[in-house]
């Protein structure tokens, strides 16, 4: 049993405060500047608290963009990022399960082989091997295309891992009972894997969607159309735009639109996201 001491619990929180506040502060001085004229944002020393301009600048970024910039209007940055996400999440998920249950749940030729060939893939990132990507997808002409950004990255060695140790955990006992039944590879998959599957399936979403919608080379690489532009490479350009200084309050507003969507997901699947990493039903 270990003891409670007040002078160990005030510490405990005095640190879990602390880390709030580090993490805290860059967002806080962001949403401030956000709503601040850009006179004000130059101004020593920084703002902390709201100023006035806040409707005035996230109308601004959603509805002309930011002058200079070349990126256009950023709420539809904001749905090519949300498209993206979905898709590479959603992908990511289905091929990496199928793949896995096959690997787990079908005996042929190569089984061992084909799942060493996908783990190895995991010393691979998209830096290593993106011009050859990119020659790919360039001679296939799926440059400035909703394909071209999601399709090289849809597949996953991670959460091909992840499923089939998730699948070597389920007891035997229940494709027996699904033979026994009468039912066949699908629908085993189907009406019992799947189920139990679900929290794997919730947290993996929550971490591919993330990485869905940071992605920021792969996207600059391919894409010159102002029209297939993600956020993330909104702010990139709203910082080195050339036609005019940087304009911080608009590219502060960019940067906390850009955070919401993330956010959300991960407040929304909460519950599943630490029960799925924790591998326990709720």
């Amino acid at each position: 049993m270990v003891e409670r001491r007040p002078i160990f619990d005030a510490l405990a929180h005095l640190t879990l405060l602390l880390g709030v506040a580090v993490v805290a502060l860059p967002i806080w001085i962001v949403l401030v500047t956000s709503t601040q004229r850009m006179e004000d944002v130059l101004s020593a020393p920084i703002p902390m608290w709201f100023g006035d301009r806040a409707l005035e600048n996230y109308a601004a970024v959603l509805g002309v963009g930011v002058q200079g910039s070349h990126t256009g209007p950023v709420g539809r940055m904001i749905l090519n990022s949300l498209i993206i996400a979905l898709v590479i999440a959603c992908g990511k998920i289905a091929i990496s399960i199928l793949s896995a249950f096959a690997i787990v749940y079908f005996r042929f030729p190569g089984r061992m082989l084909a799942f060493c060939t996908i783990f190895v893939t995991l010393m691979l990132p998209v830096e290593v091997r993106i011009l050859p990507t990119f020659e790919v997808v360039a001679n296939l002409g799926l440059l400035n295309s909703y394909v071209g950004l999601t399709l090289p990255l849809i597949a996953s060695a991670t959460a091909t891992f992840l499923f089939r140790q998730f699948f070597l955990t389920v007891p035997e006992e229940f494709a027996e009972a699904a033979r026994v039944d009468g039912a066949g590879p699908l629908r085993f998959f189907w009406w019992i894997l799947l189920p139990l599957s679900k929290t794997n399936i919730a947290a993996l979403f929550v971490i591919l969607f993330i990485y869905g919608w940071n992605q920021y080379l792969w996207p600059l690489l391919i894409t010159t159309d102002e029209r297939y532009y993600t956020i993330v490479m909104a702010i990139q350009r709203l910082v080195e735009a050339t036609d005019a200084a940087p304009e911080f309050h608009l590219v502060a507003a960019v940067a906390m639109l850009a955070m919401l969507p993330p956010v959300a997901v991960v407040l929304l699947m909460q519950r599943w996201f630490v029960n799925g990493l924790l591998e326990a039903e709720r």
